[in-house]
């Protein structure tokens, strides 16, 4: 029997040297992003129990990475590091939730925390005072700061997570991602500016320091221990001061959302 050859077209050899070349670049942005995933890990660590393992953070940021490798679009206005960090941060935040790492007793407690903030500032039409939501909530100041201890690392807000009613019920299966429209028409232009609008209020309702933990965090990068040197307190009550400011803001934020 006559054995056919079989001839391998250039489109096909161009696609498969089309295809490694995809693969090199992919492996190089990597591995040039590999230390940013190990600096957010590292970040992480310092808001949570040491039972959790930086490892673990640091796998589930390669796979964020991995992830606004193959999601980025050049297309839009977005740099490349503003996405991998927003992806990067995203697989972080998944693991941790899969882990259930803050006891329901603990998100219970910040649940009453935010409702006592809300109240308070509802009823004095300005920021809530430490000692006011002590009263609000009847606890002892060191109660209060034992919560805020305790809830050490609780994310401003989960896009994955229900939106839960003031039950803490989440039976609407609404997610906060599917509130967050696209600006694909004008009137999802108008309620993601309005959201926008909705984060800048709530940063103005916090105090000065607050303001500043927050400022000197995210946009400075600086770690807690920085931070504290800068504003020459401790690393412990700066962490404190992060959390009140994040706890405060999620209670701007479901004020929002409930409405």
């Amino acid at each position: 029997m006559q054995k056919t050859e079989v001839k391998e077209s250039p489109g096909y050899r161009t696609a498969l040297e089309m295809d490694a070349a995809s693969r090199r670049d992919r492996d190089d942005l990597i591995i040039e992003y590999a230390p940013l995933v190990k600096l957010l890990a590292n970040r992480m660590a310092m808001r949570i129990p040491p039972s959790v393992s930086v490892d673990d953070l640091v796998s589930a940021g390669i796979m964020g990475l991995v992830d606004a490798i193959d999601r980025y679009d050049p297309s839009r206005d977005v740099k490349f590091k503003t996405y991998a960090e927003f992806r990067i941060r995203g697989a972080m935040l998944d693991e941790l939730r899969s882990l259930d790492w803050v006891p329901r007793s603990t998100r219970k407690k910040i649940r009453k925390m935010e409702q006592a903030i809300q109240a308070v500032e509802a009823r004095l039409n300005r920021p809530a005072e430490d000692t006011e939501i002590c009263e609000e909530m009847e606890i002892s100041m060191e109660a209060y700061y034992d919560i805020l201890n305790a809830a050490r690392g609780v994310e401003l807000l989960s896009l994955d997570g229900y939106v839960k009613d003031e039950k803490d019920n989440s039976d609407s299966k609404r997610t906060f991602k599917s509130l967050v429209r696209g600006d694909s028409d004008p009137d999802n232009q108008v309620l993601n500016f309005e959201l926008k609008e909705v984060i800048v209020e709530a940063m103005k309702s916090l105090s000065k320091k607050e303001q500043m933990v927050i400022s000197l965090y995210y946009y400075d990068e600086l770690t807690l221990k920085e931070i504290g040197e800068v504003i020459e307190l401790t690393e412990s009550r700066i962490s404190q001061i992060h959390t009140k400011a994040i706890i405060k803001m999620r209670a701007r934020l479901r004020s929002y959302y409930e409405t």
